[in-house]
């Protein structure tokens, strides 16, 4: 049942590039921010961390990838996992600090990091380029395939490494690290009078979602050879967790749907008018929480059940 829906999925995908050829700049946007999701989900969907500074990891990856490309190398593939190796850094070092404190205070000291990592992109000027963002670098070839103005191969980028993010998470979501992140969730007293080391679980499932954030960093800033301060915006933060809310926490999939439903929803409405879209938006996650709380996720489980 997964498999097919997964191919489903990633065929539906593949048949965008030839319906909607001129929005392929936006799709790539959407895939980027269903990975952001995804990494976010197994924070707050598995293991119950509240955050709102998953930019942090996003924006350093963007950094990364970007300063790897004007440096080093504009090779695609090592640009990626510089991005996902420094997010993964940021993530494990502050949540060595952050996973000590909970609830609010926890919440509160991850916004914090982003906004301190923000400031530092916004005073580094002569390595990030301020708030002018950072630009001048053009990406090599992917496998042999250039990085055209139409953006398919940027697409087609975004949605491998998606895949493989994807099967990565759904494979930790089974691990035996993922089944103690969920009693963790639930009653993280109990795992631990059972011997689970709680707070280096919570750590390790951080820093590997920080990975994955970082990753989505690293695409956009690849795929539009421009980053800038506002990777670390908590606007972003708090639209993938609204994106995540939408979906459904804990299932994966929610977070693809949530994310694919938040974009559309904005595009169009920004489209019909760019100054009041946050009026559909607010529409929107009020009729979701009022008709499906555990998020649109759950409506396709009663669909199946029945």
């Amino acid at each position: 049942m997964r498999l097919a829906l997964d191919l489903a999925l990633l065929a539906g995908a593949l048949g965008l590039m030839w319906i909607v050829p001129d929005q392929l700049a936006f799709l790539t946007r959407v895939l980027i921010m269903i990975l952001l999701v995804l990494s976010l989900d197994l924070v707050v969907g598995f293991a119950g961390i509240a955050t709102l500074g998953q930019a942090a990891m996003f924006g350093s990856g963007a950094y990364a990838a970007a300063l790897f490309a004007l440096h080093v190398s504009a090779e695609p593939l090592s640009g990626l996992v510089v991005g996902m190796a420094a997010a993964a850094g940021v993530a494990f070092v502050s949540g060595l600090a952050l996973l000590r404190a909970k609830a609010l205070t926890l919440l509160v000291l991850t916004i914090a990091v982003a906004e301190v990592l923000q400031e530092v992109a916004n005073q580094a000027d002569t390595v990030t380029g301020g708030a002018d963002g950072l630009g001048g670098y053009l990406m090599a070839p992917l496998l042999g395939a250039e990085f055209d103005l139409w953006g398919r191969t940027g697409y087609l980028y975004a949605l491998g490494v998606l895949a493989l993010c994807f099967a990565f998470a759904r494979r930790l979501a089974g691990s035996p690290l993922g089944l103690a992140l969920r009693g963790i969730r639930e009653a993280p007293d109990r795992m631990h009078a059972l011997g689970t080391p709680v707070y280096w679980r919570l750590v390790t499932v951080y820093t590997l979602a920080g990975g994955l954030a970082g990753a989505a960093g690293a695409l956009s800033a690849q795929t539009t050879e421009l980053v800038s301060p506002a990777a670390f915006d908590f606007s972003l933060s708090a639209e993938a967790l609204i994106m995540l809310i939408l979906g459904g926490t804990g299932r994966l999939y929610g977070a693809i749907l949530g994310t694919v439903l938040f974009m559309a929803v904005h595009h169009f409405a920004a489209a019909v008018d760019p100054f009041n879209w946050l009026f559909a938006i607010g529409a929107l996650v009020l009729a979701v929480v009022f008709l499906a709380p555990a998020g649109l996720v759950s409506l396709a489980d009663r669909w199946v059940r029945r």
